[in-house]
């Protein structure tokens, strides 16, 4: 006796949705597997430099292929420094651009404007690092170099960080160059989480005589700090891994000095300009070593961001 047509369709799709099921389970597991593969790799081809350097080669600043001599805190204070230079310029900037496009530009500007702002994330980095090295960086250094060490190169707290020969490049200039990579990042999503907020409570407040300044800190600000936080988090990941760019201005020197203006290192730029010409098992392994301190120290920012916004977003449903 066949079975009906309805009895039929029903095991289909039963079928169906299991395999479903299937293909989404082993898609989350394979980036699980992937993650994990990667994060052993690493390990296995940094041990020769972890046995042989121990705990001292994240506080060492020798870096010295001829006698096998390596230490990363170099290229980690570089790392750090051009990223966190690059969220202090970018992080208001971006607020400002977000702020013009949703609460203060003219309707019709408003779609050029953010159209604009898209292209230029998709700007590839060795296009930054070009026009950093051929245009930005000599402007910097005849120009605006000169002029912070004459007026805050004597002062008695910046002006150790603030002086030094105008080369034009160094860690400064690589710092702007990512504020200028990553502002189109965040200020992209700053944009589209503050679009999100209801306009009834914005216009509830502007009813009640609140500013525009006034809107934006205590209404929309409040409604959107997971959106936004996850804004700069993307924007200081994109910081922290970019290579071809940082590594046209920074300077490229396993040099350690208070001043911003000085040439330096990061991690990324390090193994861009040395893993082809590396020589030896220690020196691969040291240079290995790196990628692993970048990728925990990536995996740190990103996990830490993800737990605040569960935090946040545990808070609004307590509240």
């Amino acid at each position: 006796m066949p079975r009906p047509p309805q009895e039929a369709r029903f095991k289909h799709q039963y079928l169906l949705d299991n395999l479903f099921r299937g293909i989404t389970r082993l898609s989350a597991f394979a980036v699980l597997a992937l993650l994990l593969a990667i994060i052993v790799s690493l390990i296995a081809g940094s041990m020769p430099a972890i046995h042989a350097f121990g705990f001292g080669f994240l506080t060492s600043s020798e870096w010295n292929p001829v006698t096998e001599k390596f230490g990363a805190l170099v290229p980690i204070v570089g790392t750090l420094v051009t990223s966190c230079i690059a969220l202090l310029i970018s992080v208001p900037v971006s607020f400002g651009i977000a702020v013009f496009l949703t609460e203060l530009s003219p309707r019709f500007l408003r779609r050029p404007f953010g159209i604009a702002i898209e292209l230029l994330a998709g700007i590839p980095s060795i296009i930054y690092g070009m026009w950093g090295l051929f245009v930005f960086a000599p402007l910097f250094g005849d120009h605006i170099e000169p002029w912070i060490n004459e007026h805050l190169g004597d002062q008695p707290l910046i002006g150790p960080f603030l002086s030094g020969p105008p080369m034009g490049i160094g860690i400064l200039t690589a710092g702007i160059i990512l504020a200028i990579m990553v502002i189109p990042f965040i200020a992209s999503v700053m944009r589209d989480v503050f679009d999100i907020v209801p306009s009834m409570l914005k216009e509830s407040a502007y009813a009640v005589g609140a500013t525009t300044w006034e809107v934006v800190w205590n209404v929309v600000l409040p409604y959107t700090k997971i959106g936004v936080v996850g804004g700069i988090m993307l924007g200081l990941g994109r910081a922290l891994g970019e290579t071809m760019a940082v590594t046209f201005v920074i300077g490229n020197a396993h040099e350690l000095s208070k001043s911003l203006l000085m040439p330096g290192n990061s991690i990324s730029s390090a193994l861009a300009n040395e893993f082809t010409e590396a020589v030896g098992e220690l020196y691969t392994s040291s240079l290995i070593e790196l990628g692993l301190i970048l990728f925990f120290i990536t995996f740190v920012v990103l996990s830490h961001a993800v737990q605040i916004g569960v935090a946040r977003r545990e808070h609004h449903l307590t509240c």
